[in-house]
């Protein structure tokens, strides 16, 4: 195979770069993946993903884990609530929601980063991650890079495939293209259960999406009962700074709501009364949808380090684990004579299709943020 006595570093253990370290290590690759996080329990997983068949789900059939997905995942999580800013229940799929099954044309089960990332992890040989590697820069060496990290240590890899999101430090080794700022903020909460009980009466283990004014709130519960939420606007792209809010102060965040969701029933408030702080505001990005650029044999990109986009669609998590999946197959195939062909063929199949779910989350998003969002998401809804 091509990747027969080579070294390769999956700078980032998101999702994408797990599944594929996974699938090379099921090839007999030599595959380093070096993160930046401490240990496993670093950080706090972000909100759920829903794995769709063609995609995510294929990935982790290919990885040879689908058994023990379906232990891990969150069965009726993906159930649906669409409310006004009254937080009147306009359309719910609870009482009918179909039986879980997989391969099903629209399941699409959910399960939490945290379970996700683990399943993964100990899916993997022992040390395949190297912890505390906080990638600084790289430089060429043979036919490969030097990586260097910022605890001091440095490491040779004759590949190096970036998946260190949207703003990937590998990502200009190989093109200029930066992210677009899409218009739209969500500012990030967590909130316990018990103090929000009223929301959590309501979502029932599921998701709701609430629409009013061109502003939404999006969430969903996590495994733990916790309340992830979003709330979604359009803004400049520099609001986080110029609206001068103090993101760890829950009565200023909670004012700030009550200013400027001014329509929006009292109900909401608990969200923000009591939620864990700071509250993260997140601009939204993409990328260009007509980017290019030179293959080389010796880095890629993969997940949003290649192609970020709105979280509109659900595609995100999804396009990067098959990237995963098709780069590891280009990879091992016999049909390339060298490395550069193969990558070659794998970025240019992966930037049609990631244009294409780009451009779906972005009039997604213009959908979700116009006056007329609540009308068209009933419709959408109700057509499945």
């Amino acid at each position: 195979m091509l990747i027969d006595n080579i070294s390769i570093a999956i700078i980032g253990d998101g999702p994408a770069g797990l599944t594929l370290a996974r699938l090379l290590q099921l090839k007999n690759a030599h595959v380093k993946v070096y993160e930046r996080d401490f240990n496993k329990e670093a950080r706090v997983q972000g909100s759920p993903l829903d794995m769709h068949e063609d995609s995510g789900l294929a990935a982790i059939r290919k990885a040879g884990l689908l058994e023990e997905f379906k232990k891990t995942f969150r069965p009726g999580a993906d159930k649906t609530l669409i409310m006004n800013e009254q937080a009147e229940i306009l359309f719910s799929d609870h009482e009918n929601k179909p039986e879980e099954d997989f391969g099903a044309e629209h399941f699409r089960p959910e399960i939490d980063r945290g379970p996700l990332r683990n399943m993964l992890l100990e899916s993997l040989q022992p040390d395949t991650v190297v912890w505390d590697s906080h990638f600084i820069s790289m430089e060429p060496q043979n036919k490969g890079w030097v990586l260097h990290f910022k605890n001091g240590t440095s490491a040779y890899a004759d590949l190096v495939i970036a998946s260190d999101g949207a703003h990937s430090k590998i990502r200009p080794y190989l093109t200029d293209n930066q992210p677009i700022y899409s218009g739209v903020i969500m500012l990030e909460g967590i909130v316990s259960k018990d103090h929000a009980p009223n929301i959590n009466a309501l979502i029932n283990g599921g998701k709701i999406m609430a629409f009013g004014d061109a502003k939404n709130i999006l969430m969903g519960q996590k495994g733990n009962g916790d309340l992830g939420f979003y709330a979604s606007f359009k803004a400049d792209e520099n609001w986080a700074v110029s609206s001068g809010l103090d993101f760890s102060d829950n009565t200023a965040i909670l004012q700030w709501f009550k200013t400027e969701y001014p329509e929006w029933s009292e109900i909401w408030h608990e969200l923000f009364e009591k939620a864990a702080i700071p509250f993260i505001p997140r601009p939204i990005y993409f990328m260009p949808l007509d980017q290019t650029w030179e293959a080389r044999s010796n880095i890629t990109l993969i997940g949003d380090a290649a192609h970020v986009m709105p979280p509109f669609a659900g595609e995100g998590a999804n396009m990067a684990m098959l990237d995963a999946l098709e780069l590891s197959e280009y990879l091992t195939s016999s049909h390339y004579s060298t490395l550069q062909e193969a990558i070659s063929q794998y970025e240019i199949t992966m930037r049609k299709r990631a244009a294409t779910a780009t451009k779906e989350s972005l009039e997604n998003g213009e959908r979700m943020h116009s006056k007329t969002a609540l009308a068209t998401m009933l419709e959408f809804f109700s057509g499945h």
